[in-house]
């Protein structure tokens, strides 16, 4: 696209940009071909995605009180908009343990296929070959990382949820008004809760799934962006099944539809973090030692 360079007016600023990080990171995600790579990640995750809830849902609902368990049905729907209605949770507390353990093997298959194709392609924005290594070591590490993963969700689950409920209390005693200038303030500290945790989650995904070795400030940046793009998707896909998905000329489709556009979105938000990661500094800069800020080279795990 130097042809832009040259048009007038436009000329200078498309140079301009086109010498951004971000720009950059763009041309790396075009050059793996990346929507490929996220078509791949999109139909495994949403595989995944059912029984991963489904543990969740019924490990939640043998554990957790009434309150708790619309506390956690109330977070699930946070998390992925348009699915709490398809969760029963009272029959998940009926049949908790049947439940649990049928979806935790479909998990288990599922999940490490998920694991393998995240990792494969964070690894191709990378240019990272894949580890020559004994395919049973290969699912020991996806599983450890599967684990790492319900961990790291649990964690921002715990964050989120812990820290929203100190910010109602503290609304409550100062008497905010939820229809004014306090629901406004409420809003933007929610919001700022779940970009806090979803920072956390991106920063281990980033790191460890790969088994890449970003420098540290490109991976906070990344993982800032992609988090702060998460929560927005989080509320665009929220508007879209309330007023159109639920009533589309789809019909019983249009929820799942609207997940799957919602899933590949974020696939292609993660994949484009990840080239901010993987993307070195501009020629001019590239001859920096690694101390100075530069990205570093990418390690096999």
């Amino acid at each position: 696209m130097d042809w832009l360079k040259n048009l007038p007016v436009v000329g200078p600023w498309a140079a301009r940009l086109m010498r951004t990080h971000a720009w950059r990171a763009f041309e790396r995600l075009d050059e793996v071909k990346w929507t490929r790579l996220a078509a791949a990640m999109t139909f495994t995750s949403f595989v995944a995605l059912f029984p991963l809830l489904t543990v969740a849902a019924a490990a939640g609902a043998a554990t957790l009180s009434t309150a708790q368990q619309r506390t956690l049905q109330h977070q699930v729907a946070e998390q992925v908009p348009g699915i709490s209605d398809q969760l029963d949770v009272e029959k998940l507390v009926a049949n908790a343990g049947t439940v649990g353990l049928i979806a935790g093997a479909l998990l288990l298959f599922t999940g490490l296929s998920w694991v393998d194709s995240m990792r494969g392609c964070l690894r191709a924005v990378w240019e990272m070959p894949d580890p020559d290594e004994n395919i049973l070591v290969t699912k020991a590490k996806d599983l450890g990382v599967l684990f790492g993963l319900g961990g790291a969700v649990l964690a921002t689950l715990v964050i989120s949820t812990v820290a929203s409920g100190m910010v109602g209390r503290l609304a409550r005693a100062l008497g905010l008004d939820e229809g004014g200038v306090g629901g406004v303030l409420l809003g933007i500290a929610a919001f700022a809760v779940a970009v806090l945790a979803d920072f956390l989650l991106l920063t281990y995904v980033l790191r460890m799934v790969p088994g890449a070795h970003p420098s540290k400030r490109r991976l906070v940046e990344a993982a800032l962006i992609g988090a702060v793009g998460f929560e927005l998707l989080k509320l665009l896909l929220s508007g879209y099944i309330q007023g159109v998905a639920a009533k589309s000329m789809y019909g019983a489709f249009g929820v799942p539809i609207a997940l799957l556009l919602w899933i590949n979105f974020t696939c292609k938000l993660l994949l484009y973090t990840a080239a901010w990661t993987a993307t070195p500094k501009s020629s001019a800069l590239t001859s920096e030692p690694l101390g100075a800020g530069a990205a570093e080279p990418a390690v096999p795990a």
